[in-house]
């Protein structure tokens, strides 16, 4: 492949006013923020539909109205990073700015919608259904308080139950069983005042290894010292709590405050299951990873029986589990019935066994012998109980063959041989039989429905020509199953839930490219009825056109893409093209070719979508596909690279084909794993003229005990670590390139220094970059100047590089060593 080696800067002469004004601001400054064209704010800005949900009752929509987007200002109230967890001191609770301002109900026979009376600056979360629907709980933010409200659904009025002290570090309510109380977790009331840093330390921070093997993952916000951990100590501990929802408000305290992370009601009603944290701390993993010990109480707060207890789990195999009893939880069918799973093959997924995991249950009292329920090839994953007895859908999977089968097991018999329902590809997407549609059982708990012999299943109905979403009813017995109804038309609809248990009515999410998702109603014999009438945000992107495309790369792996085209395109006309994509590993072509979305879904724009692009006049491939193919787990990623320049090679000539790209004005573009992506194309190949590459991680190295599906070590393959490092072929990216990052991003591997030292690469090797690094935004982007700004240098880029006829960065093509 031919690619310049000559493109340092702008040459002279070629008279680019506006790319010569792009470049004459200081190579580093504090910048204000910028604005995109007055029709993007107005997008921006549209408020979004409500959020909706259906009650366990089957009669009342929950409609969650929620804002547009919060300014920085909220993002900028001042952080804890403890243990894994950001935090709001002054809440107590977790950091970040409200999403849901409003609450109404709709009834659905009547269609009427009532407004709940809420204070205008609340911010609504934790919002949660009694089990039998007649109440709704959450949790208001308010003056920097906490504090717990209820709805009564059939007055549609809210009242507040505990005004302040709500500790919500972790989930801070749950329903009873009875519908009348709510468990939730309080600050400890006597706590002392929240600790403070010293301005002097009281001495080194040291950490010592002691001989055995502790891989662990780039984790963000840890613990860093003593302070910290005692400020976490302060914030996590929290006092269990009841509060009678009848009117009579009382709180009554349950037991002693600890450092709990999960309060679970018994589904009889009769016990508690609680997780604890346990010290001392580690600065090495997050809180998920401390000791810990999971114990059962009674409802006056007196503990019953120690369930399993764990060490400090920072030598878990990458991919593994921790040894002893994981996954503790009620069994939903049963009154007080625990389940857990256990490790049989040391947690470690690299260990050849016939059997990984096996499965145990015990009943109360919970001093007795637990019994084994069943055995698993590959690691199990949970249980789905049913309304039917206690029998259940248990699923195991295989990480390396990616196979997932689902048993249905008789947990009241574990000499009942359990039943295969299931056996996929769990990237088999056309074969994926739905999920099992829910009911509340006698406990209130959410099973699957069993009526007269059949569950109903719901899924997404992906097909060679898009999504398909059905209704399925399956035999129980059997597990034949007969299509009920599928989503046909130029349209999308799918399922949300039944409205009777034998399915003959049927709630849906129905949109088209122009209209947004609306509630409708299925009812045999009548004709549908859309419940709600959600507007458009943005209508004057209607004529916007929409198409899913599939084309092939050259070595015969289908590929597909949605292709976007702006609403004045006309045929003929060739256009500058965005190709917005992520890479995905795969075990055979077949599923990789599959295609996943659908045509007919309503356009939305919002945030930083790529879709903004298409207003300003380029062709958009969005989620255009870049399929890393291979047999073996361990060595797929040895042709990364050179199947990313296939995929981005046929994605090219498609738009050449169709007519609307001239093959030339090309950018790539991604975000995360699509930024490594798109670092790797401008290194490897001359196909694009410039890149955007958001929130990613380009240093290997930085992530030594794996990345994504990478399962060796960079110590076992330093090889491929070198190679799959953008950062260590910064010499070859020759084509500009935008880097965007927040500055407080915690996700694993995508530190805010891996794009700081990727820009110092591309500087130092006489590229061609730029570096903008977002105040307070984490992985993705929250704050409206945050996001305005990132589009407005989106568009300034492609304007710049990409739109020109004449390629900006001029120069011959000479001969290197790129992938052919």
């Amino acid at each position: 492949m031919m690619k310049s080696v000559m493109k340092a800067g702008l040459k002279a002469g070629l008279g680019l006013v506006a790319a010569s004004a792009f470049w004459v601001a200081p190579l580093s400054a504090q910048e204000a923020y910028r604005l995109p064209p007055q029709d993007i704010i107005d997008i921006v800005d549209a408020a979004p539909s409500p959020w909706t949900s259906l009650s366990p009752a089957r009669d009342t929509l929950l409609l969650m109205h929620r804002e547009a987007l919060p300014p920085v200002a909220e993002l900028a109230r001042p952080m804890e990073r403890l243990a894994g967890l950001r935090l709001d001191a002054t809440l107590n609770g977790r950091h970040g700015p409200r999403s849901i301002i409003g609450l109404s109900l709709m009834d659905l026979e009547s269609g009427e919608e009532r407004r709940v009376n809420l204070p205008s600056d609340a911010g609504i979360s934790y919002t949660s259904w009694s089990p039998d629907g007649s109440q709704i709980a959450f949790v208001m933010t308010r003056n920097d308080e906490l504090s717990l409200w209820v709805v009564d659904v059939e007055r549609a009025r809210a009242r507040e139950l505990i005004d302040s002290g709500i500790n919500a570090v972790f989930s801070p309510i749950d329903w009873m069983p009875d519908g009348e109380h709510i468990l939730v977790t309080l600050t400890d009331p006597d706590r002392g005042a929240m600790p403070e840093r010293p301005r002097v330390p009281i001495g080194p921070v040291t950490q010592e290894a002691s001989g055995y093997e502790a891989p662990v993952r780039t984790y963000q916000d840890l613990l860093a010292d003593e302070t910290d951990a005692e400020l976490f100590a302060w914030l996590a501990t929290s006092q269990l709590a009841m509060v009678n929802t009848n009117g009579r408000t009382r709180v009554r305290e349950i037991g002693e405050p600890g450092l709990y992370y999960s309060a679970d009601p018994a589904p009889g009603g009769d016990y508690i299951l609680l997780g604890e944290m346990e010290q001392p701390f580690s600065y090495q993993v997050p809180w998920s990873s401390f000791p810990d010990r999971v114990f059962v109480i009674d409802l006056d707060g007196d503990e019953v029986e120690t369930i399993a207890r764990q060490p400090l789990a920072d030598n878990v195999p990458i991919g593994g589990v921790i040894t002893g009893r994981r996954s503790v939880g009620w069994q939903d069918s049963a009154a007080a019935r625990l389940t857990w799973a256990e490790a049989l093959d040391g947690g470690d997924p690299r260990v050849e066994t016939d059997q990984r995991d096996s499965v145990w249950a015990l009943d109360a009292p919970f001093d007795g012998e637990p019994v084994e329920i069943l055995r698993t090839e590959d690691r199990y994953y949970g249980t789905q109980f049913t309304s039917e007895g206690q029998l259940g859908f248990a699923v195991e999977y295989d990480r390396d063959t990616r196979v997932i089968r689902r048993w249905l097991v008789d947990f009241a018999d574990p000499s009942v041989a359990p039943r295969l329902v299931e056996e996929r590809n769990n990237q088999d997407s056309y074969a994926n039989p739905g999920s099992p549609l829910t009911v509340r059982n006698q406990f209130g708990e959410s099973v699957i429905g069993v009526q007269d012999g059949y569950i109903y299943m719901a899924g997404e109905g992906a097909t060679p020509d898009g999504d398909r979403p059905f209704l399925n009813r399956v035999s129980f017995d059997t597990f034949e199953t007969t299509e009920l109804w599928r989503n046909s038309g130029e349209n999308f609809e799918e399922v949300i839930g039944l409205t009777s248990d034998d399915a003959s009515s049927f709630l849906t999410s129905w949109e088209d490219p122009v209209t947004p998702p609306n509630v409708r109603w299925h009812r045999a014999g009548q004709d549908t009825v859309q419940i709600t009438q959600f507007e458009n945000p943005h209508p004057q992107l209607n004529e916007i056109s929409r198409q899913l495309i599939t084309y092939e790369r050259a070595d015969g792996v289908p590929l597909s893409a949605t292709l976007y085209l702006p609403a004045d395109y006309e045929e003929g006309d060739t256009l500058p093209v965005l190709v917005w994509g992520y890479p995905l590993e795969y075990n055979d072509a077949s599923t990789a070719g599959q295609v996943s979305g659908s045509p007919y879904e309503f356009t939305r724009v919002g945030g930083t979508s790529p879709r903004f692009m298409v207003t300003q006049g380029y062709a958009l491939l969005e989620n255009a596909t870049m399929p890393i193919v291979g047999d073996d787990p361990l060595t797929v990623n040895d042709t990364f690279i050179e199947q990313l320049v296939l995929s981005a090679e046929a994605a090219r000539d498609i738009t050449v084909e169709m007519g609307f790209g001239d093959g030339e004005r090309l950018a790539i573009a991604g975000h995360s794993y699509g930024a490594f992506m798109t670092a790797h194309l401008l290194a490897a190949s001359d196909i694009f003229r410039a890149g955007i590459a958001r929130s990613g991680a380009y240093n290997r190295t930085l992530t030594p005990f794996g990345f994504q599906s990478e399962r060796r070590t960079f110590w076992a393959a330093p090889e491929t670590y070198f190679e799959l490092s953008p950062f260590m072929h910064a010499d070859q990216i020759n084509e500009p390139m935008l880097m965007i990052h927040g500055q407080m991003d915690n996700n694993s591997g995508t530190f805010p220094m891996q794009s700081e030292r990727m820009y110092a690469a591309v500087k130092g090797n006489a590229g061609t970059a730029r570096l903008v690094m977002l105040p307070y935004e984490s992985h993705g982007y929250r704050g409206r100047e945050s996001i305005l700004h990132v589009l407005a240098e989106s568009i300034d880029w492609l304007n710049t590089w990409v739109m020109p006829v004449e390629d900006p960065m001029g120069g011959g093509e000479e001969d290197d060593d790129r992938v052919e």
